[in-house]
């Protein structure tokens, strides 16, 4: 399955790439792997394990554009409810949820937020090791604050896959290829040794 996918990504890449100028990035987005590439002059540039919706939330499938970003966006529809020493009462909560007096609603932060459909994107977040989200594709902050720099409003998004046989994916240190992130200087070290 995974040789399958695979597969799959090298042939969806080396046609992104023949449709890229120079100088163009484009983020692919597998479900099934829980894993976004970012390409960058049709070549793999980053790559980091995601965390996508879970069930009854799912991740839209389909060709998108980044249509907006936001550094600091918080959650129009998620958040969560505290007490006044910051003990969380209600993780779940959203903004209609009942909210006892002395306590407080926080809307969920979502660092570097790249929405690519109304209401869904990539940000930083985290990555229990299986599909956790309402739909969004929560990443290692690290990584989200790389693909923010890197992508702009109008770059092509695929989401390919599925979550069906996704049960429970090992956490790992993401491949990557020169940049600024701890992971990568984690992966150099290893590489080392």
């Amino acid at each position: 399955m995974i040789d399958a996918t695979r597969i799959a990504m090298v042939m969806l890449t080396i046609a992104l790439s023949t449709k890229l100028s120079a100088q163009q990035t484009a983020v692919i987005i597998s479900l099934t792997e829980q894993t976004a590439y970012l390409l960058e002059d049709g070549r793999v540039a980053l790559v980091s394990p995601i965390a996508s919706g879970k069930e009854g939330w799912g991740t839209p499938i389909g060709s998108f554009k980044v249509i907006s970003k936001d550094a600091n966006h918080r959650s129009g529809n998620f958040g969560l409810v505290s007490d006044s020493y910051g003990r969380i009462v209600n993780p779940n909560a959203t903004p209609g949820s009942y909210v006892p007096p002395g306590f407080r609603y926080t809307p969920a932060p979502m660092p570097y937020f790249m929405e690519f459909r109304k209401y869904v994107g990539m940000h930083a977040g985290f990555l229990p090791g299986y599909p956790a989200s309402h739909g969004c594709v929560r990443m290692p902050r690290d990584l989200a604050a790389e693909f923010f720099d890197r992508v702009q409003i109008g770059t092509p998004v695929k989401v390919i896959g599925s979550t069906r046989n996704v049960t429970r994916l090992r956490r790992a240190i993401p491949v990557m290829q020169p940049g600024r992130s701890r992971y990568t200087a984690a992966v150099t070290l290893f590489q080392k040794h």
